[in-house]
Order: C-alpha cells, then structure tokens, then sequence
C-alpha cells in the first residue's frame, strides 16, 4: 500500500472521532488568557508601552492595579479612594519594611 492511501483501519478512526475533518491548526486556536490580569498601556504605540512600563517600575501604576484587582475578585465593600489607597499601603511599607532604595 502506497503512503498516500490510507488504511481502512485510519479511516474508520477519522470517521469515528467525529465528521472527518482535522483538528483546527494551532493559530486558529483562541488564545489563552493568564491567570494574571495586567494593567497594560491604553495604546499600541511604543511611547504608550515604555510610559506603562516605566509607571510599573516606579510603582505609579499600583492604583490602577488595586482597581482591577477589586473589581476582578466581587468584593462588596467600594474601593478605597487613591488617596486612602496610597496612605494605606505607606502604612503597610512602614508596619513591614524590605529592601527598597528609599
């Protein structure tokens, strides 16, 4: 049997794994999300991205990320406001302190 025809037994598993067709490609596929939502920049621009990333690296972005960090996890109780935010996690680096530079 030549390698292009196939065997009645190959056959017989297409058709029974379903219509016959392949299985869709992998770029077809839907991609998977992260378990980890982030907080990316609002543009495709490189300025948008190298500005996200430097307001991560600094921290400035913290804010944002608590907000979708509550809205994701159904708390009842409202967000706290960025300046309660702000002064509740100073309290906490105070109360805990680690490596940091300043």
């Amino acid at each position: 049997m030549s390698p292009s025809v196939p065997s009645p037994a190959v056959e017989s598993k297409v058709q029974a794994a379903g219509d016959g067709q392949a299985p869709a490609p992998l770029e077809t596929a839907t991609p998977r999300r992260s378990a980890r939502l982030s907080v990316g920049p609002s543009g495709d621009s490189w300025w948008a991205r190298a500005r996200w990333l430097v307001k991560g690296v600094l921290g400035e972005n913290a804010y944002q990320a608590y907000l979708a960090h509550h809205e994701r996890s159904g708390c009842a109780a409202p967000a706290l406001s960025e300046r309660d935010y702000w002064r509740s996690r100073t309290d906490w680096q105070e109360r805990n302190p680690q490596g940091r530079c300043c």
